[in-house]
Parts: structure tokens; sequence; C-alpha cells
């Protein structure tokens, strides 16, 4: 059956969501040798790097599910997966969600104290983990019982297949996954069968994507972004491939390999990609970079879009390939469920200035005073969302989850502004951010993005700034660019980049390397473990400002 007519049919019914899409294709009559995922490890049996068709993907699911289910897993059951593996946290998620339970996937990047504390408040049923996991989280209160290694669910997938299919409804519950943990313990996130799916419904209904037909996903597995992408695939009937490893120089190696028309990824990957020279790297195949999550940085986009290659229509020529790629930025996070933004960058666009775009028609974003009254064109404020695909909320914490609620919005915690003509701009998060007084508020997001687009040299850029009494101080931290030397006027450089009132705040610039910054699992920056530190350092009396390595 083609996949046009398999896309209208999911998108038309209202049964399909994130919890049976694979069963739904077999169901519908897609044909069981079409290609689906590919992994960067072996799994159950299969080579890494080798396309599982669609009835060996069955298969497999199939395999894990009856062995969870003979460990005594059952609907409604929240299920913690936590394994380094994007195999084994795709093919578990897809397991439980057969079954009807609740996958909870939990990133390994979460400390072992920290991830002991979030299985316990999540009331857990049981812990499936892969042995570096389970290692770690011996000997710690977990408040569940360790059902099992991840590398024991395979069964054999040539026999297996008892275990009943649940009938998923819309409400249902059928993942959890948290949130960044920058600011502490990472909040429980709960989806349902139709707020996971309903951004992949909306796409369903609209032509593919030019650079959507062979997609490497570079996103953290554990995450709902993961999630939506695999469905999505799945939907779409797109090979996937997907990569355990978040790192910038793993990724272009699996580009050359794999050659991918379009790669999903965080911001946090194109930061990694800044360090890296890209002259010489073969990526000619990509023609789509997608960015989820926080925005990316004009600087980080613009050395992406000066690489790969896209097709293009030319009056006299008609389609032609060119040089140089697309990247989709936008805003989203594991409440929203999707990026609800979207703007489009070539080498060509110039609307930048941390713009996120405009809004999908599922979404309906305004900004709010600290009261729940809408702002105005121009005005900063918080971003409140409301769409399908938002979270059901918090598990187990109702506080939490009605208090980022207001007249139906969820608030994100952002900091943002419309302009006249309907595009957003993200300027920071609003416990990164400070108020200087006078009506001037230092953006940490925005005075970091300033930096980037003035030094070239600079491939990255983290700014922190703590309130101390009275007064304001803040730290600039560089990574330079591959085979950019430290200027003596670097310092001058960075503090006339940014707004004057923020440059009188700077203490000092200092050229750092990766290891000096604290990232979350994610690899978000953790400003609150940093802003800590530069407390501590204000309190030791280090003071001065200029460059400082």
């Amino acid at each position: 059956m083609r996949t046009p007519g398999i896309r209208a049919q999911l998108a038309a019914d209202p049964a399909v969501g994130a919890g049976n899409v694979l069963g739904t294709l077999l169901d519908k009559g897609v044909d069981p040798t079409t290609p689906t995922l590919t992994f960067d490890t072996a799994v159950d049996g299969h080579p890494a790097w080798r396309v599982l068709t669609l009835a060996e993907l069955d298969a497999r699911v199939r395999a894990r599910a009856a062995t969870l289910h003979a460990l005594g897993v059952r609907p409604r059951d929240p299920v913690v997966v936590s394994a380094t593996d994007a195999a084994d946290v795709v093919l578990s998620f897809l397991a439980l969600a057969r079954l009807g339970a609740i996958p909870a996937l939990l990133n390994v990047k979460v400390p072992a104290e920290t991830a002991a504390l979030y299985i316990r408040r999540l009331r857990a049923t049981g812990v499936l983990g892969d042995a570096g996991r389970l290692a770690g989280l011996r000997g710690l209160d977990l408040d569940a019982p360790v059902l099992a290694d991840v590398a024991d669910l395979a069964g054999d997938p040539g026999t297996a297949g008892t275990a009943p299919a649940y009938r998923h409804h819309a409400d249902d519950p059928v993942a959890i996954t948290h949130s960044s943990g920058t600011t502490g313990v990472p909040k429980a996130v709960v989806h349902s069968h139709s707020t996971l799916y309903a951004a992949i419904r909306h796409r369903l209904r609209m032509p593919l994507a030019q650079g959507t037909e062979r997609l490497l996903s570079v996103l953290p597995g554990p995450h709902a972004a993961t999630l939506i992408a695999t469905n999505q695939a799945l939907s779409n009937g797109t090979e996937l491939a997907l990569l355990s490893s978040q790192a910038g120089a793993n990724l272009l190696d699996h580009i050359e390999r794999w050659t991918p028309t379009g790669v999903l990824g965080f911001a946090a990957t194109w930061g990694d990609l800044a360090r890296i020279d890209l002259s010489g790297r073969d990526l000619d195949s990509v023609s789509l970079w997608w960015n989820t999550g926080d925005c990316a940085h004009e600087a980080h986009i613009r050395r992406l879009v000066a690489v790969g290659s896209r097709t293009v229509f030319e009056r006299g020529r008609g389609r032609v390939r060119v040089p140089g790629s697309v990247f989709i930025d936008g805003l989203g996070s594991s409440e929203m469920g999707h990026s609800h933004f979207h703007v489009t960058h070539t080498g060509e666009t110039n609307r930048y200035g941390r713009c996120i775009g405009r809004p999908h028609a599922f979404a309906e974003p305004v900004v709010m005073d600290p009261d729940g009254n809408q702002l105005p064109p121009g005005v900063p404020g918080e971003l409140g969302t409301k769409s399908p695909t938002l979270a059901l909320g918090y598990w187990n914490d109702s506080v939490t989850t009605f208090r980022t609620r207001v007249d139906g919005y969820f608030l994100t915690g952002d900091v943002v502004y419309r302009d006249a003509d309907g595009f957003f701009y993200h300027l920071d998060r609003l416990v990164d951010s400070v108020d200087l007084g006078g009506g001037v508020t230092l953006y940490t997001a925005m005075s970091e993005e300033q930096v980037l687009r003035a030094c070239a040299d600079v491939a990255d850029c983290t700014v922190v700034a703590v309130r101390e009494g009275d007064r304001t101080v803040t730290d600039v931290l560089l990574q330079l660019a591959p085979g950019a030397a430290e200027g003596a006027d670097l310092g001058a450089r960075v503090t006339a980049a940014l707004d004057p009132a923020v440059a009188a705040t700077v203490r000092r610039v200092v050229v750092v390397d990766e290891a000096a910054i604290p990232f979350g699992p994610t690899g978000k920056v953790r400003k609150f473990a940093l802003r800590e530190r530069h407390r501590a350092a204000l309190a030791a009396g280090v003071t001065g400002a200029g460059v400082a390595s």
C-alpha cells in the first residue's frame, strides 16, 4: 500500500495514537518489508546499522512485550526504563506501550542518587535498566523492584507474541518523560495516547518536507522528542536511524556513514558542532537540520546552513541541486509535547535575534504578565500556550501541575515577546534572567546570542549572573572556535557586544574548556549550578574583569 494513502488513513483515524502506531500499520496492510528503524548498536539479535523491516521491528517488540507480561507488567503500570542505547529505550517503550503500561524513560546521565529519588517519587511498579545503570542503583532505596536487565528482554522474536495487545483510549497515559533537571530533581512529565500524537496527526495532513526521507536522530533517547520522532517516522513511512550519543564528533562520523537527508537534534549538539572544523567533512547528503527544545543561536545555524545541499526550483532550469541546507528552528519542551513554533533558515534568510518563528496551526501561544494578563506586541513576558500536544501534567505532583496552568494556558517559564507580524522571540528562561532595576532586565540567553554574533572566534558562550544585595555580577564563559587564539582584546569585544547595562555588571570574561561547564542530562547548561559556583567565588573575594584562563 502506498505511503500517502496510509498517511491519510492514520490522520483520519481517531483511534491511532502514540501507543499503537506500529500495530496499526500492520493492521492496515502496510507492506511488512517496509524499512523502518536503524540503531547504532546491535539489539535483540539484530546487527547494528542494519535497518529493521516493519515485520522485524514488530517481532522484536512482541518478544519484549511477552517477556514483560511474564514478569507481571500490566496495563497502567508505570515502569522505569533507564538505558544508554537508543535501541533499548525505543524498543522497551514500544513493548510497554503494547501492553498498555506506562514507560517512564529516565536518562542514564541523571546521577544515581537523584535517579533513585525520582523513581521513589514516581511510585513505579518496576525498574528496567542496562547493566551500568542497575549497578549504579544497587543498594539505593527505589521503593520498586528491579524487573530485569534490558538485555534479557529479547526472548525469541520468531516464537513470541502471546502477550495481549492493549486497546488504547485517547486519555490513557502512554509515557512519562522528564524535564532537564537543571535546577534539581527532574520533573516527571506525563503524556497521553493523544497528546503525544497530535502534532504527528497535523503533519500527516501536509506534504512531506524535503529532507525527511531519511532521518538521523541525535536526540536523547529518553526524551519525548525521540518518541515523537519514532512514531512520526513510522507514520510517514520514512527511515529513521537513532544515535545513542549526542556528541558532535559522533554525529559527523555517522552522517558520513549513513548519508541522511535530514538530522534531528537539540541546540546543545549544534553548539558542540561549532567547536569542530567542518571543512573537509562530507555533509552533502543533508538537506535539513531540524532543531527542537531550546532555540538555536544564529552563529551555530549559519555554520550548518552553509554545508549540505538541497533541491530548489529555478525558472528555466526546473528542480536543481544547490549547495547549502535548511535549518528549521523553534521552541519546545517535554511539557509542550512538540515545538509550538517554526522558522526556516537558509544561507539567504536573516530573521534571527533569537526568533523562534510563528506558531504551528495546532498551538495558541500568548505572552503573559505575572498576573496572567495577556501582553501586547513588543512587551516581554512569560510564554503561555494552549495545544492538544500539551502534557497531562506532572506525575504525582498536582501542585506543580496547577501552578503552571493559568486560564487553560501552560506557563513554560520562558521569557518571550512577539512582534507586530506575529513572530515570537525568545529572550531567556525566567529563572536565569535578572532584574537590573529601572525597567532593565539582564537576559542571559540573549546576551549569549549577542556575544556569538559579534565574536566569530567564539564557538560557544555561557553567561551567568547573580543578584548580590543591591548589585548584579556577571561572568561570561567562552569556548573558542577551532584554530582561534586568545586575543588581548577579547574581553573588550565581548563587553562591547553586550547591552551597556549588562556590560556594566561583567566581573570577568574567561576562556574555559567544556569540562568547566556543568551540563544536565539532555545537554542543557546547568545555570543553577553555575550561579551557586558564582556566589561561592564572590564570597571568597574573587573580583576583577578581563580575560582569564
